[in-house]
């Protein structure tokens, strides 16, 4: 119901949108799987070679204090559509995962994973849904990730075509015919390649999503278009190009930042290519001054394959290694290049600031947990926010010695608190201070802990959050 009504909201604004289709941006969100914050260059690689995610940067506005709302995929892009904190959706971690039964019914852990919803419902009014109702075509090519079941494909999502999305989190294989195996599979209805047509030999998915998307950008030059290009890379399996690994082979790795995997820096090329690609269409048909382009990643760098340099953690966790995210906007008509941002941002705020940007009325039941981030990035103005919340009721990596485990996170200025749910135990960090997050110094300021633990509860009230249960079956 609550739906219908929001459409209905949107709705009388299509024949306006139609009138001024000329006038309305173009939006290109390029959302990058499992990249980590320091994984380009803009963001102090040296290893890693991105000349034209650099050159964004330099052409818009970076941000260093950009978060993705979960630890891993599912949650993260489930806010990006919605506005919704993932606490608030119950998607709080990547839909399915391997070991679930475990974890709900075993004794390896003390707690019991909190229900999770599996599907994103039809009745969140997604991002794409109000641009389409205002005029613009809709594409969302690549990863989905936040649904098991058909049903909830981007097609039912607001996005008038879907090319590889769906429920799977990550390839099979980057080259043709990418699914490996899994399409034979038995039992799971939600693994659908074929959404991926055509192809030979030797194509490389990222480069195939690519060709997908500049087609996308050609149909739908003379009118407002909103691309949702969300790459499977640089997820595993490491698979490259040939070609593109040759030049790694023998560059000196930076040690430093852990960056010392051929394979890996290839697989980011790979990445920045694209970017490179959709810049030039983009420049081709005289598009440059009207589209905003949006570059991001949906969590932190995989443990295995980068550091997450300087800070800690990875994905999986909630240190900022786990959490933050590169963030480049470029509008070239509107937004001052060169400037670097250090307001704390999150994937909620993607939503409302896209209808802004659009000059589309804000829907706040929607994007409830939402700031809309453009008087930021037009004017300077200030975000009217204090706190950033996580939340994370589940585990992942079930028979692993060290899975991620249910916890609850708070940032508030320079303070950052980690509660975790297993036993009550916190830690606090100065990150002003101490980015690498160090320095437990809970124990220190026990009083900002109790404040801080306030204002974290109080949250998890308002938004309903799902909370373990005790495991009564637990054996240690």
């Amino acid at each position: 119901m609550l739906k219908i009504l929001l459409l209905f909201l949107v709705l009388p604004l299509n024949s306006l949108a139609q009138n001024n289709k000329n006038i309305r941006p173009n939006f290109v969100f390029f959302l990058v799987d499992d990249l980590g914050y320091s994984d380009v260059g803009c963001y102090g690689s040296d290893y890693y070679k991105t000349p034209n995610i650099d050159k964004l940067a330099y052409e818009g506005v970076r941000f260093t204090n950009a978060y993705a709302s979960g630890m891993v995929c599912s949650p993260s892009r489930a806010s990006i559509l919605t506005g919704k904190y993932p606490a608030r959706l119950r998607i709080t971690t990547a839909i399915p995962i391997k070991g679930y039964a475990r974890i709900k019914n075993g004794t390896g852990t003390p707690l019991m994973d909190a229900d999770y919803t599996m599907n994103l419902p039809l009745e969140e009014l997604t991002i794409a849904e109000v641009l389409k109702n205002n005029g613009y075509s809709t594409s969302s090519i690549g990863k989905w990730h936040v649904c098991k079941d058909s049903l909830f494909f981007p097609q039912n999502q607001g996005f008038d075509e879907n090319i590889g999305g769906s429920g799977r989190g990550h390839s099979a294989n980057y080259f043709y015919p990418y699914y490996g195996k899994w399409r034979m599979a038995e039992g799971h209805p939600w693994i659908e390649w074929n959404t991926v047509k055509g192809g030979k030999p030797g194509d490389y998915l990222t480069d195939r999503l690519t060709i997908d998307a500049l087609n996308f950008i050609e149909k739908n030059k003379n009118k407002p278009f909103f691309l949702y290009l969300s790459h499977y890379a640089v997820h595993t399996p490491i698979q490259v190009k040939e070609k593109t690994l040759l030049k790694y082979k023998d560059a000196v790795p930076d040690k430093e930042r852990g960056h010392i995997y051929p394979k890996y820096a290839a697989m980011i090329e790979s990445v920045d290519q694209s970017l490179g690609s959709i810049v030039k269409k983009l420049e081709q048909l005289n598009l440059t001054d009207n589209t905003i382009i949006i570059f991001t990643s949906d969590n932190g760098g995989h443990g295995k394959w980068t550091s997450n340099y300087p800070f800690k953690g990875n994905k999986g966790n909630f240190y900022e290694g786990g959490i933050r995210v590169p963030l480049i906007f470029k509008w070239s008509k509107k937004i001052k290049s060169s400037q670097i941002i250090e307001d704390c941002v999150i994937g909620n705020d993607f939503y409302p600031t896209l209808l802004e940007m659009a000059e589309i009325p804000l829907i706040p039941n929607q994007h409830i947990d939402g700031i809309s981030l453009w008087s930021l990035l037009n004017a300077g103005k200030k975000i009217d926010r204090n706190e950033l919340f996580w939340h994370f009721p589940n585990y992942i990596g079930a028979g692993h010695p060290d899975p991620a485990r249910p916890s609850s996170v708070i940032r508030s200025g320079k303070w950052k608190l980690i509660e975790n749910l297993e036993n009550g135990e916190v830690e606090l960090y100065d990150l002003k201070n101490d980015i690498s997050e160090k320095n437990d110094i809970s124990k220190k300021f026990q009083k900002k802990v109790v404040e801080l633990k306030n204002k974290l509860n109080n949250w998890r009230i308002d938004v309903n959050a799902q909370m373990p249960l005790i495991n009564e079956n637990f054996s240690p």
